[in-house]
């Protein structure tokens, strides 16, 4: 008797700090649990850097800062079923988005990068100039959340949001069981 198929997932980072990712190891030798109903596509864990085929699941960390987060955020989105913000960076950008708040000038990007590169304490740029390479990614205007680029199926809160729930979370989509998370699942030490 053959098994059943595997569902595929996908993973990405986006503009964060790889959090999520670790947190998602942090599932330990629940992971093994993992693999005996899912196969891993698409992600910085297997080191698949394109989708083989269409996945059942998506799962994005991170907000979207430049053009290549955008253009990965809509290569999943078109390529995964359902799609889950995994963090507070996807979910509402995270710490990538402060410099949403401190762009206020009329070139408020020019000005984050001249601060970053050029005039900020501590910055040794002889040059004087700010990275500019065809090969950079262009840098958007503000960070936004994966909801305001492509239509979000889940999300799943904190930074970075724990293996246990990550794993619940997993299990019961998988088996049809998820309905939302339980007041005991969303807290903050």
């Amino acid at each position: 008797m053959s098994e059943p198929p595997r569902a595929r997932i996908a993973t990405a980072s986006l503009a964060g700090c790889f959090g999520c990712h670790m947190a998602i190891l942090d599932m330990d030798e629940r992971l093994i649990e993992l693999t005996k109903l899912v196969e891993i596509d698409r992600s910085p864990l297997t080191d698949i850097k394109s989708f083989t085929r269409r996945a059942d699941i998506g799962i994005i960390e991170g907000g979207c800062c430049n053009e290549e987060n955008v253009h990965v955020l809509r290569d999943f989105r078109r390529n995964c079923d359902v799609l889950i913000a995994l963090g507070q960076c996807a979910i509402m950008g995270g710490l990538p988005a402060m410099r949403n708040a401190i762009m206020h000038s009329d070139e408020p990007l020019r000005e984050c990068l001249e601060e970053a590169f050029i005039s900020g304490r501590n910055i040794r740029n002889t040059t004087h100039n700010i990275p500019n390479d065809p090969a950079l990614p262009l840098l958007l205007d503000e960070v936004y959340a994966c909801s305001e680029v492509v239509e979000i199926d889940y999300q799943i809160p904190g930074c970075a949001p724990s293996g246990d729930i990550i794993f619940d979370t997993l299990s019961r989509l998988l088996t049809g069981r998820f309905r939302g998370f339980g007041r005991d699942m969303i807290k903050f030490d």
